[in-house]
């Protein structure tokens, strides 16, 4: 990642909280807080700038800022702090924000799977009419394809190659039982529903930090897409035993108490679970092999786990 990137969001988030030449004895001042090829985020005290991936699309990132901003979705996605920024010299737009605290990842036993449940139904029962549009199709779906092609790309020929192709053989098998929409790169059908698109416990954050309400970040997905592909990665974690049953209860109970559409409000959900969570699980296990080809190394055990539950996945068919 290039430090012309973060040197430049360091400037904007500064900025943002303090004049040009003013003092500053801010405790984080400039740190970085998340740097990957989609998106490089760095803190500078209570303000938040982002550097979206190079491909994104302005119009689509405005939008999905507004909605944001939208005081009907106050109580459930973070807000940004005005609109989009000027581009930074490589071409990747800026967005600020105001710090919110993540979910602990050293104390699983308080992580907020209810609290996500609930946030995540009042997302799916906006009325989509009442926001700024055109809204843009939810991204989520269409990764698993791009997680496939990058696992075929990923150092062909390298001894890490040759030592993961039993697990790349099994991610392929399953991605063949996938629906034709994740295949072909295709937008699933649309519907009236606002979703997220690419929903874990690390887009969750309380706001105002430390221990604010809980709110959604990462609009970067964000769109009018099918409800359910916003329980895909839960379902799959829980499918292949990331996930405990506890805390699975504890999101899809939240979620239907909230009046969540994207399942039956009673009964059995895996009709309705099953296509979007093998679609995440071929995702998750093909990016698995594409991190481990990248670092000259074996799957890992919780890499293991999803590339397992692909090879159980069967015997290929012709899902539509």
């Amino acid at each position: 990642m290039s430090g012309a990137v973060v040197r430049g969001l360091r400037v904007r988030a500064r900025t943002a909280v303090h004049r040009p030449d003013g003092p500053c004895a801010c405790v984080e001042a400039g740190r970085v807080l998340a740097e990957r090829d989609d998106g490089v985020v760095v803190r500078h005290g209570a303000v938040v700038a982002k550097a979206h991936a190079g491909e994104t699309d302005p119009d689509g990132l405005a939008a999905r800022l507004a909605v944001a901003a939208h005081s009907l979705l106050a109580e459930v996605l973070l807000p940004p702090l005005g609109r989009a920024q000027a581009a930074l010299p490589d071409g990747r737009p800026v967005s600020l924000w105001p710090y919110g605290t993540p979910v602990d990842p050293h104390a699983p036993d308080r992580a907020p799977w209810a609290e996500a449940g609930e946030l995540l139904a009042r997302l799916h029962r906006v009325d989509v009419a009442r926001l700024p549009g055109p809204l843009p199709p939810m991204r989520g779906p269409a990764k698993a394809a791009r997680a496939v092609r990058r696992m075929r790309a990923a150092a062909p020929g390298t001894p890490a190659a040759r030592a993961s192709a039993p697990a790349a053989a099994a991610v392929e098998r399953a991605w063949l039982t996938l629906p034709r929409w994740a295949r072909d790169e295709t937008p699933a059908p649309r519907t009236d529903t606002l979703c997220h698109g690419d929903l874990h416990l690390g887009q969750l954050v309380r706001a105002p930090a430390p221990d604010g309400p809980w709110r959604l970040i990462d609009v970067d997905d964000l769109g009018v897409g099918p409800a359910v592909w916003d329980l895909a990665r839960p379902a799959a974690w829980y499918a292949c035993g990331l996930l405990g049953p506890a805390e699975w209860d504890r999101f899809l109970g939240a979620y239907r108490a909230a009046g969540g559409p994207a399942v039956p409000a009673t009964g059995d959900p895996w009709p309705a679970l099953d296509p979007v969570a093998r679609a995440l699980t071929v995702q998750t296990a093909a990016l698995a092999v594409v991190r481990a080809r990248r670092e000259g190394r074996g799957p890992d055990p919780d890499e293991w786990a999803v590339i397992t539950a692909c090879d159980r996945m069967g015997v290929p068919s012709a899902v539509e």
